[in-house]
């Protein structure tokens, strides 16, 4: 891996384009993915937000469910955001009918615990290792996370809630920093993949 990783973003629902921007700002190759052979050519990948049963089914209508816990399981850097975050965690504890998740965090997730999408917000979160101040959180219908395992972090709460975690090469947040035009957090996972190189 060069200087420059190579990252993809899990393209198969949600908001892909501003984390294509987002990473390319942070000195990525941000690419999409929707197919097996697109996501072996990647260094590091993003789940972004969207509808998370959706995207566990379009995952496995695509043959991608398998590849996907794979390369995570494997050690491949990813970052989930919202419903990405969900599809993140070993377990979530209200899965709707027929949700599989690709795992990877030692987390509990409970869905839309924010609430409905007339309730969504902005807020200012503390992440540890994000230098600068705050980053400014999108919270969209977002998850949040009942407990995490002893090899899980919380690296960043809002309002008694975990709203970010990492373990190992895997990093998950509730809210959505790619709405934001704040690219900070795509700085810190390009960091990571970079770590690997």
């Amino acid at each position: 891996m060069s200087d420059t990783p190579v990252i993809g973003v899990l393209a198969l629902q949600g908001d892909v384009r501003e984390h294509l921007i987002a990473l390319a700002s942070a000195d990525a190759l941000a690419r999409p993915v929707r197919r097996p052979e697109e996501l072996a050519e990647v260094d590091g990948l993003v789940v972004p937000g969207g509808e998370s049963t959706t995207m566990s089914k379009l995952a496995a209508l695509f043959g991608m469910l398998e590849p996907l816990r794979e390369r995570v399981g494997g050690g491949m850097p990813v970052y989930g955001t919202c419903a990405g975050m969900i599809l993140l965690a070993d377990k979530i504890l209200d899965p709707r009918s027929g949700q599989e998740t690709i795992g990877g965090i030692d987390m509990i997730v409970r869905r839309n615990a924010f609430g409905r999408q007339n309730e969504s917000f902005e807020a200012a979160v503390n992440v540890a290792g994000i230098e600068g101040g705050p980053v400014e959180g999108v919270f969209i219908r977002a998850p949040w996370v009942e407990s995490v395992g002893a090899q899980a972090r919380v690296i960043a709460e809002h309002g008694g809630h975990i709203v970010a975690v990492r373990q190992g090469n895997a990093l998950a947040t509730s809210f959505h920093p790619e709405l934001t035009g704040d690219h900070r957090l795509h700085a810190y996972f390009v960091d990571m993949v970079r770590a690997l190189g």
